[in-house]
């Protein structure tokens, strides 16, 4: 009998892949800009509820960092993000990133002592 290799990575798996691709290139990029935001599995649902991704990054600036727009315009903000996500993004793809376990950027971006 031949052995045939099965293919174990459902649709599901994926969208699943694309969902955690796309978190993590946010992250990343929140990371990059210096932003000490995080989105986990919790926050990052609730941002998805939104169509369009302008929408959504201004409704967690609105929600979760409202301090932020009392110094930056939201716009500029948004613009900013989004094109470091999608630096971040195409970084990511382009290496054959797969979805996985989150990397808590602002976790690691946390001020050293005598830094």
């Amino acid at each position: 009998m031949f052995d045939k290799k099965i293919d174990r990575h459902t649709a599901a798996d994926v969208a699943a892949d694309a969902v955690d691709i796309h978190r993590n290139a946010y992250n990343a990029a929140f990371y990059e800009l210096g932003l000490r935001w995080h989105w986990d599995g919790k926050i990052y649902p609730s941002v998805l509820d939104h169509d369009a991704e302008r929408a959504r990054l201004r409704q967690y600036v609105e929600t979760y960092q409202p301090h932020l727009l009392k110094a930056y315009d939201a716009d500029f903000l948004i613009d900013a993000v989004e094109t470091a996500k999608e630096r971040c993004y195409e970084a990511m793809t382009a290496e054959g990133c797969k979805g996985g376990a989150p990397i808590n950027w602002a976790e690691i971006h946390q001020d050293q002592v005598g830094v």
